[in-house]
């Protein structure tokens, strides 16, 4: 059973789902529970054990010196006596000590390094990232034996050289992750409004790189441990008379033929420590999620003094001046850096302006300019992009200049926009709850209840069945057509003034591309907010907007009455758009008809002559022959 709302086909049933769910943690399933009781093993034994065996492992008794395994020694006796089981397990601390120092300081320092890598300026990130990758070109064990030298053949040293050996490769998958986080919409949008470069770290980078670096960790454990019993093997590692698994195998070692469990039993305490880390590695791979909300409630928690601070700060409503449109571009061009010195400009000198309640469609073809246009009205841009304008306004405020915090907090509130992606665009580390709470708590300085609330009501408006429940779904978990529409909800959670839709309706199927189109329609009709809305399709346009601007080759070719568009359609590109439609009259033994120069041409020649066929000639008529002259000379 589904919810219904007004004007919205009653389907999507095979993506509802029951009311009462319950997600089966992975830590409940076999890997899992093995992990954690492999841990709680491992753990005991470091806290009890020295104070049970440590008796057993240091008295000698010279009568029963490579005693063989038996009852009374589970894994026989050493050169003096010593029972070997009871030294393993004494052992047992001193390995995990070490393992989890080495681990930590990797993970930290790798973690460290390339998040500052991602927020130095370019130069000097390519120079710290050029010496991190020069280190990595080494091999590890290479390094780890350059480090043990350096600090002498000792537990410590052991640790250090094992550790600072491990971070460039730490550095670099922190590095990339990061970067590839930091170029998402929704970071983007964040630092639209106001949220700073250590915001962006710990709200949205560290909760989405969280889980793989939860696994890195647990696997550098395992082979860390390995390490440190291979260095003690050696002789490199821990010295006497201290010992760890790694010392008491080389010592077992020489007897493997009289008295094999003196060897196999540190061994098989290295192999069991080294499968538990695994499976903690492999658990944690498979339930991404799960251990970040912690992160979150941290950085709700910390930034709740100063949403309360704002919790009676109301936003001003500015209205806007009689016939004023609500933003507006004029002159505006967007360059790139082409990697050579020079630039390669995108968007040419266009000029567009959005009214209050008015469904502005650009269309155009991939590479014309329809997006960046769009996130050029919503100050979205990447920092590369060179954005020049005589004007770039949204109501009252400059976005070509740095907007203040209540700017920003506006800016917020009034403007909303629905990403081509949304599986890209929402964060994959937060449930749809966390992300559809944010403005309200953070710009409306809603209490957390009664922003989850509003959610819930922002979900039901755009037709999401049993919204209360689906807020703690991850984004991967919805289906495509809700996915669209949660980002719809999720633009109206605050009181929108502009929507920006960039291809909401990319890769739907048609019906959920009309559930998602009178969504959206029912949105702006109750909030009154102005439309920008972005497709390929430029009968879906003229049938759903008011205005559609066409561009090509980032400029402006031509604006036109959504409802007269074929009638009033006179560019040559255009009227190609059009003539690639089917109707029912098309012949349909033949191919639809592609863009292309003759296409053009041909619609060029047909507009010249219905210009030549028009009585009186006037001055309107020689006008737009001279247009048509300029545009076939471009083409």
């Amino acid at each position: 059973m589904s919810t219904t709302v007004p004007g919205r086909l009653d389907t999507d049933v095979a993506s509802t789902t029951p009311a009462k769910r319950k997600r089966r943690s992975r830590w409940l399933s076999f890997t899992g529970i093995t992990a954690v009781i492999g841990v709680l093993v491992l753990v005991t034994i470091a806290v009890i054990g020295p104070n049970i065996w440590l008796e057993a492992a240091t008295e000698r008794n010279i009568a029963e010196r490579w005693a063989q395994a038996g009852a009374a020694h589970p894994f026989g006796t050493d050169d003096i006596g010593r029972d070997i089981f009871a030294r393993v397990m004494v052992a047992t601390q001193l390995s995990l000590v070490l393992t989890a120092g080495a681990t930590a300081m990797l993970i930290g320092g790798g973690l460290v390094i390339g998040l500052t890598a991602s927020l130095l300026p370019k130069r000097a990130r390519r120079v710290l990232i050029w010496i991190m990758d020069m280190l990595l070109a080494f091999p590890w064990l290479l390094l780890v034996l350059f480090f043990t030298v350096i600090w002498d053949a000792t537990a410590t040293g052991a640790m250090l050289a094992i550790g600072l050996a491990g971070i460039p490769s730490v550095t670099r998958l922190v590095y990339n992750m990061a970067s590839s986080v930091t170029d998402q919409d929704y970071v983007r949008a964040a630092r639209v409004v106001g949220v700073g470069p250590f915001g962006i770290m710990f709200k949205h980078v560290l909760p989405n790189i969280a889980n793989p670096l939860l696994v890195q960790a647990a696997a550098a454990a395992s082979t860390t441990l390995l390490a440190f019993a291979g260095l003690s093997f050696l002789g490199l590692g821990v010295q006497a008379p201290e010992y760890d698994w790694g010392r008491l195998l080389n010592e077992g070692l020489g007897h493997l033929y009289t008295n094999p469990m003196a060897a196999i039993g540190p061994g098989i305490a290295v192999v069991f420590a080294g499968v538990v880390f695994t499976m903690i590695a492999e658990t944690v791979s498979s339930h991404p999620g799960e251990g970040i909300s912690a992160v979150a409630r941290a950085s709700r928690a910390a930034a709740l003094a100063q949403r309360r601070t704002r919790a009676s700060d109301s936003v001003k409503d500015i209205a806007a001046a009689e016939g004023a449109p609500l933003a507006a571009v004029r002159g505006l061009r967007i360059a790139f850096p082409d990697g050579e010195g020079g630039t390669v400009e995108r968007v040419h000198g266009i000029d567009l302006e959005v009214r209050s309640g008015e469904i502005v469609g650009i269309v155009g073809e991939s590479g014309s300019g329809k997006s960046l246009t769009a996130m050029a009205l919503a100050g979205l841009l990447d920092k590369t992009a060179i954005v020049e304008a005589h004007e770039r306004r949204f109501d009252d405020i400059d976005l070509g200049g740095e907007p203040n915090a209540a700017q920003r907090r506006r800016l917020g509130i009034e403007l909303g926009v629905i990403f081509q992606d949304p599986l890209t665009s929402l964060n994959p580390a937060l449930t749809i709850g966390r992300q559809l709470t944010e403005v309200p708590q953070q710009h409306l300085g809603m209490h957390r209840s009664d922003a989850r609330t509003a959610a819930v009501k922002s979900l039901e408006s755009v037709g999401i069945p049993e919204p209360a429940e689906r807020l703690g779904d991850y984004p991967h978990q919805y289906s495509g057509g809700m996915r669209q529409r949660a980002m719809i909800g999720m633009a109206l959670t605050g009181r929108p003034r502009l929507i920006i839709a960039d291809e909401p309706t990319t890769a739907l199927d048609v019906t959920v591309q009309r559930q998602v189109l009178t969504v959206l329609h029912n949105a702006q009709r109750a909030t009154g907010a102005g439309i920008v809305f972005i497709s390929h399709d430029i009968a879906l346009v003229s049938g759903f907007c008011d205005r559609v601007v066409v561009m090509k080759d980032g400029e402006i070719v031509e604006e036109l009455d959504a409802r007269t568009i074929k009638r009033d359609a006179k560019h040559p590109y255009t009227r190609g758009l059009i003539a690639c439609l089917p109707d029912m009259s098309s012949d349909r033994t033949q191919p639809l008809p592609v863009i292309t120069d003759q296409l053009l041409l041909s619609e060029l020649e047909q507009a010249e002559a219905e210009i030549a066929g028009r009585s009186g000639g006037g001055t309107a008529a020689k006008q737009e022959s001279h247009d048509l002259d300029d545009v076939e000379a471009r083409l």
